[in-house]
């Protein structure tokens, strides 16, 4: 199989102090790849060599290709099922499935549980109607225009995850529904971070379109990563930088994949009472153990008051750190040790 290093970047500089006496000298490296999840992807470390740590960005970008494959709800591909087969055979019958995607989804059930429905991939029906408006709207900004109002109601019909039938003996996926559809953007990328990091060796800062995941301190010194949290409202600027040594850092802003109609701005993190984007926050930034929770935990928070997200946020091992309109940031209890700058 042909090596993807298309789009690989790779940079070195020599760690200060980093080698000890009878050791290989160790220099820093970052690969970014640009192919995964229509978005960057960027891999930091250090090794022996340039070789050595090509093959491991590569081995990492491949896995993660793997997952991007199957979490694809647009496109097919040559002898794998994926969840676009299986949106695509809904109330047709059950399909066969890789392993993680049976995992995914369990998590994913967890995971509506949790924010008590707030995190929900079988909204498909109803975030397809605000993608292709925002598609088109993007495309055409003189034309933009919101979904319609009927169609958002009808679809919200059809968004229950009883109707996802995972049945783990056979390897299957069912939609009993033929109206339901799964999108689970709202955590593949965060739950395929975190299932690469746990693969991978350590020492390493893992970014998957800003879902970033530490596999450990930066050196054997214990040197913590710094992390910077954007501005929402200028993103050339940090609001914060924050010290992470291990787990990662998400964060949900209504400043990604977003479109004009008249003047107003709508996000794409949708609220499933309204069926339209979210008003409470400009951004929510999670520091979590798990990447895959904290990007359901990021979305959730960003569709509760602070009160209830902090009641949610109780219920783990989380910090947050909310911003609203006016560009003021409120905390969990335990972020602001976190926080370098």
């Amino acid at each position: 199989m042909k090596r993807l290093i298309c789009g690989l970047l790779l940079l070195s500089f020599f760690l200060s102090g980093c080698a000890g006496q009878g050791r290989a000298e160790q220099k820093r490296y970052e690969a970014t790849f640009l192919t995964l999840f229509d978005t960057v992807t960027t891999i930091k470390g250090a090794a022996e060599s340039q070789e050595a740590f090509t093959a491991t960005a590569q081995a990492i970008h491949d896995e993660l290709l793997h997952y991007h494959r199957l979490f694809d709800i647009y496109n097919d591909y040559e002898g794998l099922n994926n969840l676009k087969t299986v949106n695509d055979n809904a109330g047709i019958a059950p399909v066969t499935v890789d392993r993680a995607v049976l995992d995914l989804l369990l998590d994913c059930k967890d995971y509506f549980e949790l924010t008590d429905g707030r995190v929900n991939v079988a909204m498909g029906s109803v975030l397809y109607l605000w993608h292709r408006a925002r598609t088109d709207s993007l495309d055409d900004p003189a034309n933009a225009y919101l979904p319609d109002p009927a169609a958002l109601e009808e679809a919200s019909a059809h968004v229950s995850p009883d109707a996802v039938v995972i049945d783990e003996a056979a390897s299957t996926v069912f939609i009993t529904d033929p109206a339901v559809r799964l999108d689970v953007g709202a955590v593949a990328k965060g739950w395929s971070a975190q299932r690469v990091s746990e693969n991978a060796p350590k020492g390493l800062l893992i970014s998957v379109g800003g879902n970033v995941c530490a596999t450990g301190p930066k050196d054997e010194s214990g040197t913590p990563w710094v992390i910077g949290v954007q501005n929402p409202a200028d993103s050339s600027t940090n609001l914060h930088t924050l010290y992470i040594s291990g787990g990662s850092v998400v964060t949900s802003g209504d400043y990604q994949r977003a479109f004009r109609v008249g003047g107003r701005l709508y996000h794409h993190i949708i609220d499933p009472d309204t069926l339209y984007p979210s008003a409470y926050w400009r951004s929510v930034t999670i520091v979590c153990p798990d990447s895959g929770l904290a990007d359901a935990l990021s979305t959730a928070l960003f569709l509760l008051p602070r009160e209830e997200g902090q009641a949610l946020l109780d219920k783990t091992q989380a910090q947050a750190m909310w911003v609203d309109a006016e560009g003021t940031c409120f905390y969990s209890p335990g972020f602001e040790k976190l926080i370098r700058t």
